[in-house]
């Protein structure tokens, strides 16, 4: 538990995914990036005391993993909330930039040896 959580966890991780153990979509990865949509869609659903807190910590974007940590939640746990959020329009994801350099820096390499050589 957290210093800011000093009474401890009242509701067990299962409970707060409805016992469901799978994501119900696959848009998060550990680095996948995600905010709290301000202001939020007047027709979404009052969040839970639990997403209340994620949707406070999304204030700013920031990553899964980091999140998870923040609130002290496992990762399989935080993905299954964020799918509900989601799909709530309550945030957004953002994925990470797929790397798009096809072939490796030559130049970069060799100065990268010669450093090392230098060693």
């Amino acid at each position: 538990m957290s210093g800011s959580d000093a009474a401890g966890r009242l509701v067990r991780p299962f409970a707060l995914t409805g016992g469901r153990t799978r994501p119900s979509r696959a848009d998060f990865t550990l680095i996948t990036t995600v905010a709290a949509v301000d202001p939020p869609p007047e027709r979404a659903p009052r969040p839970q005391p639990e997403q209340a807190r994620i949707l406070r910590r999304c204030a700013r974007p920031v990553a899964v993993a980091e999140l998870a940590a923040l609130l002290d939640l496992p990762v399989s746990v935080m993905v299954i909330m964020l799918c509900d959020l989601l799909e709530a329009g309550l945030i957004t994801a953002h994925p990470p930039h797929p790397v798009t350099r096809a072939t490796p820096d030559l130049e970069l390499l060799q100065k990268v040896r010669d450093g090392l050589g230098r060693l």
